[in-house]
């Protein structure tokens, strides 16, 4: 069997065409449903996320070709798309470049942002889906499960994933950094659009215990708060709640500064000197840099994420090649589990030939044994399946080993001398 992935990512088609080919869990299981038909598409699973689509496929070796287009003609059709629409935009692997793809793909090297952890919960979401149609075999099923423990070891074995590379991330980070956990202290969120919802979202994982929204339009403020179990607070009252506020976190469009030194002064009375920790990621900025005069108050902007998410991307690429090497030794791992899984069913008929050539023997000698009891019929029998196999094992040995090191011509010799095919 030859496993086959075509699709398109963020590096090869427009948001454009991906969202056009995106599917949803219904759609992905009706799909796979529909392409994998048991002749050309033995196996099938379908990974679709906002950066890639991909169809992963196992077929027959001498199916290759006609298999791979199949799938780019249910890409063109399940979107009711103008044939080789796509093409353009399409990739397709086969067999070693299929399975090093998707491994990187799982443990984040194919990522718009190497490291970031969400790909591998989404790989595990299609696999799922393909269980779920029915679609997934026994050599999707050993590959999945093998790529799970490939991007475990990519995780545990590599700090690809270990320091922040996005500004709102990095914001929490900074905030966990100054008081070593967010749980039992209160985070006030200045600001409700994109980049105040992901703070919020990587607050909620960091384990804030309060979350505090104020924003001049008290809607917005009222939905983060609503989804990410936060309170509201009136924007003109935020020199009542700054004193009980730890981690202070700015991101608001207005052109002045929203958080300024006489009101951070006030607050810092109120709470008796305990430290607190502003991050601006405002542009322009929000919070008076002048406030970082004032004791145990630590004031990060912009440019100082920028520097340490900079410093960590370098990080994470010398990383990667550690994780490429990872990568490189699983895909031959793999590649040897595989092939033994294909001469398995060869083997079994291998020896269920010897031994109905010692069963076609045995009956045209039989004549010559004279009156048997059924016992002795019995330890005949035993006796010649035993040789049989004591003979035979040595040589299917030497096939198991020939095929899982990619030199199987020895193996394909003895099963075409048996007129047994692969």
């Amino acid at each position: 069997m030859s496993i086959v992935l075509v699709g398109v990512n963020h590096k090869t088609a427009p948001v454009e065409v991906r969202e056009i080919l995106a599917f949803s869990d219904e759609a992905c299981t009706e799909g796979l449903r529909t392409l994998v038909d048991g002749e050309v598409v033995r196996e099938g699973l379908i990974v679709s996320t906002c950066n890639r689509v991909e169809i992963l496929s196992a077929m027959a070796r001498t199916q290759l070709q006609q298999g791979a287009q199949r799938i780019a003609e249910f890409l063109d059709n399940n979107r009711s798309l103008a044939p080789g629409f796509i093409g353009q935009h399409l990739y397709s692997y086969s067999d070693d470049e299929a399975v090093r793809h998707l491994f990187r793909v799982a443990s984040s090297l194919d990522s718009m942002v190497v490291g970031e952890p969400q790909v591998l919960g989404q790989v595990r979401h299609a696999y799922s889906l393909a269980v779920e149609a029915g679609t997934a075999g026994r050599v999707l099923n050993r590959l999945v499960h093998h790529t799970f423990r490939v991007a475990k070891r990519v995780r545990t074995e590599t700090g690809i994933a270990a320091n922040a590379v996005s500004i709102s991330y990095m914001a929490v980070e900074l905030g966990k950094k100054i008081f070593n956990s967010l749980k039992g202290h209160t985070i006030l969120l200045i600001g409700a659009g994109e980049m105040a919802e992901l703070t919020a979202r990587h607050l909620m994982n960091a384990g804030a215990s309060r979350i505090l929204i104020a924003n001049r339009t008290e809607e917005a403020a009222r939905r983060l708060a609503i989804e990410f179990g936060g309170e509201t607070i009136p924007f003109d009252e935020l020199a009542d709640y700054l004193p009980e506020a730890d981690v202070v976190i700015c991101s608001t469009s207005s052109p002045h500064y929203v958080v300024t030194e006489p009101l951070t002064r006030k607050a810092r009375e109120r709470r008796r000197n305990r430290p607190t920790c502003f991050i601006d990621i405002s542009v322009p900025r929000n919070i008076d840099p002048a406030i970082s005069n004032l004791p145990n108050v630590f004031v990060f902007d912009i440019d100082d994420l920028e520097s340490v998410i900079t410093s960590n991307i370098r990080e994470r690429e010398r990383e990667a090649e550690r994780a490429e090497l990872i990568v490189q030794s699983e895909v031959m791992q793999f590649q040897q589990s595989l092939r033994a899984l294909d001469i398995g069913p060869s083997i079994g008929a291998f020896r269920l030939k010897l031994q109905e050539l010692a069963r076609a023997e045995m009956d045209r000698q039989r004549s010559r044994l004279g009156p048997l009891t059924p016992e002795q019929e019995t330890a005949i029998e035993s006796l010649l399946m035993a040789t049989v196999n004591k003979i035979s094992h040595p040589v299917l040995n030497q096939m198991r080993r020939s095929f899982e090191t990619g030199d199987s011509d020895a193996a394909q010799t003895l099963l075409d001398i048996s007129g047994i095919e692969e």
